[in-house]
């Protein structure tokens, strides 16, 4: 489960592992179905934060592997 140190942690400051973790412990919260709507709306809207994140640091290393081959 996210601890309330973690939702309280910007996203835009976390690392890509993380975010990932936080990430993947979102996904377990909500498929559990155990949380209240109003939490689940929380934690879908970090989610939706943590999966942007994460797909801009993946963003990021695919550029910097296609810039890295075109200089070869």
């Amino acid at each position: 489960m996210m601890s309330e140190e973690n939702v309280e942690v910007p996203v835009a400051e976390l690392s890509y592992e993380q975010a990932r973790e936080q990430l993947v412990s979102a996904i377990s919260q909500l498929e559990s179905g155990k949380l209240g709507l109003e939490e689940s709306l929380k934690v879908w809207e970090r989610g939706e934060q943590l999966a942007s994140h994460c797909q801009s640091f993946l963003d990021q290393a695919k550029q910097r592997l296609e810039q890295t081959k075109k200089s070869e």
